[in-house]
């Protein structure tokens, strides 16, 4: 409702109208524009500036906004629904995305390092995704930070894992793309092959859930498909170690 340059450009006593609005908005959305005034101590023309500020015509217009704001945060019971994962599964096993899933696996045993990259939900995965690696004995490391600086000159042999649900989160993006000017090859677990992220990946593996959200702001989608895909990814890079050994003993 309120955006960080909206609050930012309010004086003193706009301010006073903001913090009377959130502290009251399910009421805001009924009183005149006079009962605000007073309650916030402002003057009548100060609403009026708020409201503008705000992005309205005037007071009415932010009455509007208000309440389809409070609307939109009404979150409907609704059961998650097993049977997209069920459906996922299914696709899983099928040839054509086993051979996206080879061809993930075969850049990650080219690798000497990997580097897990996301933010939000999928920078919680992306640590797992690399604690995962780790414990089947691959090095591998997560990075959640956008300005962490990784490499002075290039990216050796190392593979990129980015994890992000819809593939247009722009920390992830800049971060996939310095790692690729680097040198380092990418691999994208994304909602949809169509996004940015997916089209500059060198791989990208896809597991098309219903995109759910909580109001108009945080995914929940399904994240149990790319829980499935690290791991998959996971084992087939330990059978390859174990292979390896067996044939230098």
């Amino acid at each position: 409702m309120f955006t960080y340059e909206e609050i930012m450009s309010l004086n003193e006593l706009e301010m006073n109208v903001y913090q009377y609005v959130l502290k009251n908005k399910e009421k805001t959305g009924y009183m005149k524009i006079r009962e605000l005034a007073e309650e916030a101590h402002v003057s009548t023309t100060t609403v009026l500036r708020f409201c503008k500020k705000m992005g309205c015509s005037g007071y009415s217009e932010f009455k509007v906004q208000l309440k389809l704001y409070l609307k939109q945060q009404i979150r409907p019971e609704t059961d998650m629904d097993l049977s997209n994962l069920s459906d996922y599964l299914k696709r899983f096993q099928t040839r054509e995305y086993m051979a996206t899933i080879d061809q993930a696996a075969d850049i990650l045993r080219e690798s000497s390092n990997i580097i897990f990259i996301g933010v939000g939900t999928s920078g919680m995965l992306a640590k797992y995704g690399a604690r995962y690696f780790s414990n089947v004995g691959w090095l591998s490391l997560c990075i959640d930070d956008p300005f962490t600086p990784v490499f002075g000159e290039h990216g050796g042999e190392t593979a990129v894992v980015a994890l992000s649900v819809s593939g247009e989160t722009e920390q992830v993006l800049s971060m996939a793309n310095g790692l690729k000017i680097k040198g380092c090859r990418l691999i994208s677990i994304t909602n949809t092959p169509g996004c940015t992220l997916a089209r500059m990946s060198d791989c990208n593996i896809s597991y098309f859930m219903p995109v759910r959200k909580t109001a108009k702001y945080f995914n929940i989608t399904l994240q149990a498909p790319v829980v499935t895909i690290l791991e998959i990814l996971g084992n087939k890079l330990y059978r390859f170690s174990a292979e390896s050994e067996e044939k230098t003993t």
